[in-house]
């Protein structure tokens, strides 16, 4: 059984390149996969590991980012979530290109799983999911609006075509692990909306916390790794992923006759050329080759 960690905090970091190459040896020497990256303003990431060489690599991170003071949640998955460790220098830990969204300098109001059911619950709660569309089609809140955005850079334009803080007294958002939603907040204060509020944990440790008799939550949700989505409790989903476009998948979609593993959905099919799904087939090839464990 695998161990998967999802965590970030956004803190000053420096000497990046140094960081990276030492984080990189330690997840070697530990048989560590998954994501971390590495920016001026923070870490953010998902890992995973067996047993007690997991607790050495998150310790490397402790000790170098104060991970243990952020954002950090465990998880487990039946199978390796990732095929590699990756560390890596980016310009931002969430790309949302608008130097005035500083975390470090302020945030909206943190609001626990436990308080979040009575907050969107008031009528006047703007409630808003700050993920993209292929993770909104998986799960969401019930009554929240879903900006239907590609990516989290989008949401920028979503603020200023739709919403103005004269009119949008309280705002509450989601996501994930918090990591965007702490960031869209960040940027929400910066254009004048007050009472800005945001998920601490995101939507993980609300299903992580909250049983499902008591929950808001409609659907799974989307999670970055080979288990696609999770539910209450953070069991693993139903969902799958089209590896031709990338969409979460029900079990409905993988009986369409438009669906083929490795290459193909009802949703990417009907525009897909003969070229394209030849060269997805070669790539599924190539990759089962080289991975038999993690064939269909």
């Amino acid at each position: 059984m695998w161990t998967v960690a999802a965590l970030y905090r956004f803190v000053a970091l420096e000497n990046l390149p140094d960081l990276q190459a030492e984080l990189q040896a330690i997840a070697a020497d530990n048989d560590i996969c998954g994501t971390i990256l590495l920016a001026p303003e923070g870490i953010n990431g998902t890992v995973a590991g067996i047993g007690e060489k997991l607790d050495i690599f998150i310790d490397a991170l402790d000790r170098v980012a104060g991970v243990r003071q952020g954002e950090l949640k465990y998880s487990t998955s039946t199978g390796k979530p990732f095929l590699r460790a990756k560390i890596k220098v980016k310009r931002e830990i969430i790309t949302m290109n608008a130097p005035e969204a500083n975390p470090t300098v302020q945030v909206g109001q943190y609001v626990t799983a436990e308080d979040w059911n009575a907050l969107i619950a008031d009528p006047e709660v703007t409630l808003i999911d700050t993920r993209n569309d292929y993770e909104t089609a998986v799960g969401i809140f019930k009554g929240a609006i879903d900006p239907n955005i590609k990516k989290f850079t989008d949401f920028k334009d979503y603020v200023a075509e739709n919403l103005d803080p004269a009119k949008h007294k309280k705002i509450a958002m989601f996501c994930t692990g918090g990591i965007r939603c702490e960031k869209a907040s960040s940027y929400m204060l910066a254009h004048g909306f007050e009472e800005v509020y945001h998920l601490h944990g995101g939507i993980l440790k609300y299903l992580e916390t909250i049983p499902a008799d008591q929950s808001q939550w409609d659907g799974e949700c989307f999670v970055f790794d080979r288990r696609v989505a999770v539910g209450h409790g953070l069991e693993e989903g139903i969902h799958d992923i089209c590896y031709g476009c990338r969409f979460p998948l029900t079990p409905g979609d993988k009986e369409s006759p438009d669906y083929e593993f490795g290459v193909s959905c009802p949703r990417c099919r009907p525009g897909m050329t003969e070229h394209k799904a030849a060269s997805l087939r070669m790539r599924q090839r190539q990759f089962t080759k080289k991975h038999p464990a993690m064939d269909e």
